[in-house]
């Protein structure tokens, strides 16, 4: 099935999740279609809540190899094989802190500084129904981060300061106004 994603405004954005009691073919197809979501909008990572679903799922793509913004070539987390399908994720370590650009799908063209843990520790269940944990660091530390955030309910206009949302309030309105719930 072919999904659109929820922009800012859309009440499900603001739910929590549903954890997944068991892996079938329907939250196979699921991850599948939350995967072509993501590509098709150029996402680096996606929520079941921002294409209007419950369900505890997100997906991931970060690619290891990619380039700073001084140019140098940055390789983060090369051991992960990707794209990556967390049911039920829960953070259960983290370490350090970075600030750093951070954007989403539901809120496009919006950029802000943020800052977040510069590592964790995720705990999932895979596709195969089998528990998992992950340590890792930098983007692909962050991805989780912010789309366990959606899982919560908890959305990129939260984790702004005041001053940011202040700078931002007219293209938030305007996109709230455009949301369909």
């Amino acid at each position: 099935m072919d999904y659109d994603v929820k922009l800012y405004g859309s009440a499900v954005l603001k739910q929590p999740a549903v954890p997944v009691a068991r892996v079938d073919d329907a939250i196979r197809q699921l991850a599948k279609d939350m995967l072509r979501a993501m590509y098709r909008h150029n996402g680096l990572g996606l929520a079941a809540q921002q294409i209007g679903r419950r369900e505890a799922i997100c997906v991931l793509d970060v690619p290891a190899r990619r380039q700073g913004p001084n140019g140098a070539d940055i390789v983060e987390n090369p051991e992960v094989p990707m794209p990556l399908v967390l049911l039920n994720p829960r953070i259960t370590a983290q370490a350090g802190s970075e600030t750093a650009q951070e954007g989403c799908l539901s809120f496009p063209d919006i950029y802000v500084a943020i800052c977040r843990p510069r590592q964790v520790t995720v705990e999932f269940m895979n596709l195969e129904g089998a528990a998992q944990a992950l340590t890792v660091v930098g983007l692909l530390a962050r991805a989780v981060l912010h789309e366990i955030d959606h899982l919560n309910g908890v959305l990129l206009v939260d984790r702004m300061s005041t001053a940011q949302r202040v700078a931002l309030a007219g293209k938030l309105r305007r996109l709230k106004r455009s949301a369909t719930t």
